[in-house]
Formats: C-alpha cells, structure tokens, sequence
C-alpha cells in the first residue's frame, strides 16, 4: 500500500478537526485537543507576561519614576518572570508533547487519558490563582524566584504570596503527573516496530525532559510548602533568628531552577531536531549522538545549580564552575549536528527552518555567556546586573520562544488543516530576529557598565538613558511582531483564509505525516512499515520505486498564495 492510500485510510470517519463545542473542549481527554488547550493557554499567558514587559520598559525608557511606582514595578516583574517560566513555557512544552508524541509513536492516545485532562485543568488553575493576586490587592512582589526574607511573611505579607505559592503548587502537581503520563505512554505504547532507537528525537528528549520533571518539580512542591507554613502556621524553616537557613530556600529553588532550564529548552532542541532534516532534504546527522548528548545533559544538569550561588561563599566555586562549562560540551555536539545535518544538503528557506536557524544563532549568544557566568571571577563582576538578564533571554527567549514559533509554523498545518501564511511568516521571523537583538543585546552593555536589574528608576547621570530608549525600541518591534503571528493565526485557521494543508506538506519524515491533517480522533487507521526512524520517508521512497534524493516530494513554498512548489 502508498503512502497517498495509507494516509487515505488514515482519515477515518471523524477527524479530530471538525467543529466542536466549548462543552467538548472542556470535558475532553482526547491527547489531540488537550494539546491544543495547552498550546493556546501558553500563547494566553505569553500574551499577558509580555503585556507586563511592555509596561515596565516603558517606565525604564528613561530615567526617574514615570507612572508606576517600585511596590507596583516589583509585582510586574515578577509576574512576568513567573508568568514566562511556569504559565508559558511550559504548558507550550506539554501541549506539543501531548500532542504528538501519540502521533510519533504510533499510538491512539496517551497512556493515562484522565489524568492527562486533569494536569491541564490543574495547569490553568495554577495560573489563574498565581495572577489572582493582582485582584486582591497585590500580587507576589519578589521575583519569580521567591528569595527569603522577600518572600516571607515580614517582607512580604498580604494574600497575593499566599496565592503565588498556591499556584505553584498547582503547576508543579501538574507539571509531575503529566511527566509519569508521558513516560508511561513512551515506554508502553509504541507502534509494532518502534524500538526506542527508531523514535524521533523530540520524543526522546520529551522522555528525558519527564523524568526530570518527576525528580526535580517535587523539590520545588516541598520548598513552597515550607514557604506556606512559614508565612500562616508560623514555621521557621527559612529563618534564621529562629535557627532556620535561607540559604537553604536557594539550595531548594536551584536544585528545582537549574534543572528547570534543561526542562524548557530540551523538548525545543527536540523540535529543531525534527524541522531542520526535513527542510535540508537529509537524514538528522548523528541521530544516536543526539539521544546521548540529551541523556548527558540531563545528568549534568543536577550538578551546576549551585553557579547561581557563588556570592553566597557557602558552595564549592570551584567543582560547580567545572560542572557548569562541562555541560557546554554535549549543547556542543548537537550544534555540530545541526550543522552538518544541514552541510550539503538541498535547503528550503521557508517560515520554519527561519525560525531554526534564528534559534541557532540567538541560542548560540545565549550559550556563549555562559560561561562567563560560570566563572566565579566574573561572576561576582556582574551578578544581579543585567548581563545576567540578557544571558537568560538569550538563553530561553533566543531558545525556548524561537524554537516554539518554529513548531507552530511546521505543525499547525497538521493540527489544524490550514497552513499559515508564509509572507507574513517572514515577516514575523525578520521582526522577531532584529526586536529581540535590539531588546536584549543592550542589557550585556548595560550589565558591564553596573545597571542592576529588578529596578524600577535609574538617576539621569549613570549614562545609561540610551540604551534603555534602545531597548524600549526593540520591545515594541518585538509587540508588533506578535500582533503579525496573531493576525496570521486567526486569518489562516479561525477565519479559514489559509490554504487546506495536504496530510505531509513539508514532507516530513515521523509518523505524524502518515495521517490527515487534522488526525482522526483513533489517529491511525494503518501505519507504514517502521524499519528505521525516518518510517514516512521511507515509505515514500518504496512508493516512488526511485533512489532516495529522488523521492523528496514537491511542498508549497507560499501555501496561501499560488501553491508554486520548490525542491530545494
């Protein structure tokens, strides 16, 4: 059988695209539209945190108070960190997860399918309590990483800590149950054939992504709940008038935190993984390098937390700078990968693979900060200013959000049935590129020159005026291009001015492109033959009788426009 009858038969009787009501949303436990609840949750809360973004770079734009004051500016800085962190980049982290590691392993759903709709619902609570704050008169005031004393009852009293804490909770208790789903959905439910060699690459580093989650998210889940009895049973675990340690908070926090940041960009190194073979018309080079080089990074990743912590003079400098320039090396490998993966090979310039060589190049920004960082020397020089600020943006907004834009671009197709403009992709990616560099560059500057971060006013004589007018500047590009994602979303799927995607427009190579787009609710109604991990190109090699550099189909270069193919 072709892979065109394949995924013919694939379509079934009812695909999962057809309209359905908000009661169907909201009592579903169907992987497909869990997936897609988390995906536009994220989207909501990337929306909102970078809402408060906007307001603080526009006090920041000059010197002196403008229209906040520094108790409101605290709030907004660290609602927006927390917002980022726990109610965007990961719910975009499990919403891709859930929906496609079924979809790349051939299986009907997830493992556990209850369970999975109550992470989500647990997910979204945990946000709206966390944000709540802001409606009973304040909302936590101390940074996204909670410090004690600030995030004790003294410093920081009132109702909307207590309901940050909750929140955490909550997304914590998510964030673990989904992981024990996913690993479970792995290891139990591969299509005959699927040899945990054969996977795609995103499903291996969701499977190690898991089992950190489920060692690291109950260390966070402990420390809030120390928190909570310290701040309304009267505890004294971080106290230390009373015998406690709030060093001990930071030892909890970044054993959780340092982790965590693995956590956000393993799966998006996943995602570029699956997208840059597919538009350099080549298999992934070193694709066991790859599953190995994310295995080491999960192991190393539980012995640099303490790098956050040099000034502190309690930890080691010595053994966690060694360990943290370590963990360089297999982030190191897979950069070599992506680049010979792509050496040679017959490339397509299209909205996707932009926003994957945009990841390659900010990412690589990010990951060459590091190190300095790393090294107590310097880190003394420039800790809590806002070189750090910028190294972490890099980091996760160069990484993590560059990454995510290029899975909405290459899987929205399938999920949906609508491709996306790609003239207004281009556009997105190119505003995106120049706002984030005129956003977060500067602050290197700034951070050598001594601005600190988390401050709400800066006096007129430090010099430092123009580079916040710069920053400012790219922030707002940085809006208008979100505006230009959001209009190409609601324009080509809600308002249906998109173009119908066929089953495999890119052609792809995982088993997620040997059904229709959208999928059947069961998924599959047959599968290809899986001998390797590439199963749908393989098949589309048998079907076409030809030498593989022959078989590479013809994909739309403009779907919405005139459906012109190009082949690289």
């Amino acid at each position: 059988m072709t892979t065109a009858e394949l995924q013919q038969r694939a379509r079934g009787p009812v695909l999962a695209g057809e309209r359905a009501g908000i009661v169907d949303f909201l009592t579903t436990t169907d992987h497909k539209r869990i997936g897609l609840l988390y995906l536009f949750t994220g989207l909501g809360f990337f929306l909102l945190a970078g809402a408060l973004s906007l307001v603080m770079r526009a006090e920041l734009t000059f010197p002196d108070l403008q229209f906040l004051d520094e108790a409101t500016y605290n709030q907004l800085f660290t609602m927006h960190g927390t917002g980022m962190i726990f109610f965007f980049a990961s719910p975009v982290v499990f919403g891709l997860a859930n929906y496609f590691i079924p979809l790349q392993i051939g299986a009907p759903d997830v493992a556990f399918p209850r369970l999975n709709a109550l992470t989500y619902w647990l997910a979204l609570g945990g946000g709206l309590i966390a944000f709540s704050g802001f409606l009973v008169g304040g909302a936590a005031a101390f940074g996204w990483t909670g410090y004690v004393p600030l995030s004790g009852p003294i410093f920081s009293p009132g109702s909307g800590s207590n309901l940050w804490i909750i929140g955490l909770v909550f997304a914590g208790t998510s964030g673990i149950l989904g992981a024990v789903n996913f690993v479970a959905t792995i290891f139990s439910m591969r299509a005959p054939g699927m040899t945990m060699f054969r996977m795609p690459v995103f499903t291996w580093n969701m499977l190690v992504t898991s089992l950190l989650i489920m060692l690291t998210f109950p260390v966070l889940t402990g420390a809030l709940a120390l928190l909570f009895i310290d701040r309304t049973l009267g505890g004294h675990v971080f106290d230390p008038a009373a015998g406690g340690s709030a060093i001990l908070w930071q030892h909890l926090f970044w054993f959780f935190g340092h982790p965590e940041v693995y956590i956000l960009i393993l799966p998006f190194f996943g995602v570029v993984t699956e997208i840059i073979p597919v538009f350099s018309g080549k298999p992934v080079f070193g694709y066991r390098g790859f599953v190995f080089a994310t295995m080491l990074i999960g192991v190393l990743s539980y012995s640099v937390w303490a790098h956050h912590m040099f000034t502190t003079g309690v930890v080691s400098n010595l053994f966690f700078a060694i360990t943290s320039m370590m963990i360089a090396i297999p982030t190191g490998v897979k950069f070599f990968n992506w680049i010979a993966t792509m050496w040679r090979g017959r490339l397509r310039f299209q909205t996707p693979m932009l926003f994957c060589i945009g990841f390659l190049l900010m990412f690589l920004v990010g990951g060459l900060t590091g190190p300095f960082l790393a090294s107590p020397a310097i880190d003394y020089a420039v800790h809590d200013t806002y070189y750090v600020v910028a190294h972490f943006h890099y980091v996760l907004f160069g990484g993590s959000v560059f990454a995510a834009f290029a899975a909405l671009y290459y899987w929205l197709p399938k999920m949906t049935g609508h491709m996306l403009d790609e003239r207004l992709g281009v556009a997105h990616f190119w505003l995106t590129l120049v706002g984030m560099n005129l956003t977060f560059f500067p602050m290197h500057l700034l951070g050598l020159e001594g601005m600190p971060r988390r401050i709400a006013d800066y006096p007129a004589s430090s010099g430092w005026t123009l580079l916040n007018v710069i920053i400012s500047g790219g922030s707002a590009i940085l809006a208008v291009s979100i505006l230009v994602l959001a209009w190409n979303v609601v324009a080509s799927v809600f308002l249906g001015r998109g173009a119908v995607a066929p089953d495999d427009p890119w052609g792809g190579y995982s088993l997620e492109w040997a059904t229709s787009s959208p999928p059947p609710h069961h998924n599959f109604t047959a599968l290809p033959p899986i001998r390797s991990e590439r199963p749908v190109f393989d098949a589309r090699v048998a079907a076409s009788a030809v030498r593989p550099e022959a078989a590479e189909p013809s994909v739309p270069t403009d779907p919405s426009a005139d459906q012109e193919t190009d082949r690289g």
